[in-house]
């Protein structure tokens, strides 16, 4: 992509240009602007209906903004969203897995969904990367809230994406399984760009590299994470929002 000046601008993994989203009369969202680079990882806190569950969803393409634009790896999200969801991993507090199936089933419905080529011995992969390979063959309803969230983890990895979002992952995960997550994710692939929404000020300063801070549907901070301590953040964080995290 040229600027008017001759000079190459870089082409976000993200681009968010004045997003907007309504329910009924209520604003969740008011108008956003924000890019993510290649590679990068953002962190986003806020208070419960801060947005960041909204802004998820319409990055990953489950609902559709009020207005504005969502340009992923330089696409029109709007126009082009079969083709941008293949570039996208999501972990949310839903799982998106079909209980009646077992596992592997669940994780072979969705290599066939995005084309992954070599199913069999990307799917055994991604489970021994969530220590869910021995549990492949139990049907998803069987299994625990904590063992079913690292089965939409693989799930999330199994098509290598090159932008991972991730609301409140660690939900319903042990710390033995959180630990592994985060191992997981980073060596998932080729440095991923990760979007990652948490309640834990001081695990999103020690993961990411740069923060926002949602309030009322805005953007009330944002910045790098090494430019704050985790008693800085806390302080910029009542400050914003006007409650303890």
């Amino acid at each position: 992509m040229t600027a008017d000046n001759g000079k190459v601008s870089p082409v976000w993994a993200i681009d968010i240009q004045g997003l907007t989203k309504s329910f009924g009369n209520s604003l969740a969202l008011r108008g956003i602007d924000f890019q993510v680079g290649q590679g990068e990882s953002v962190v986003i806190f806020g208070p419960n209906g801060a947005g960041k569950t909204t802004l998820i969803k319409l990055l990953a393409s489950i609902m559709n903004p009020t207005s504005g634009k969502i340009l992923i790896n330089g696409r029109s999200l709007k126009d082009n969203a079969e083709e941008v969801r293949r570039q996208i991993g999501v972990v949310t507090h839903q799982t998106f897995l079909y209980s009646h199936l077992t596992g592997r089933e669940n994780l072979e419905f969705y290599s066939r969904l995005y084309d992954v080529p070599r199913r069999r011995e990307r799917i055994d992969e991604v489970a021994a990367l969530v220590g869910m390979k021995s549990r492949l063959h139990d049907r998803v309803g069987t299994l625990s809230r904590g063992m079913q969230q690292r089965l939409s983890i693989a799930r999330c990895l199994l098509h290598r994406p090159s932008i991972i979002l991730l609301d409140e992952p660690e939900t319903g995960l042990d710390q033995q399984a959180t630990a592994m997550l985060w191992q997981a994710l980073w060596s998932a692939g080729e440095s991923p760009t990760i979007v990652l929404t948490t309640h834990s000020l001081e695990r999103g300063l020690a993961l990411c590299e740069r923060l926002l801070i949602l309030a009322w549907g805005r953007i009330a901070y944002q910045g790098s994470t090494r430019a704050l301590g985790l008693d800085d953040l806390r302080r910029t964080y009542q400050h914003c929002v006007g409650i303890e995290p």
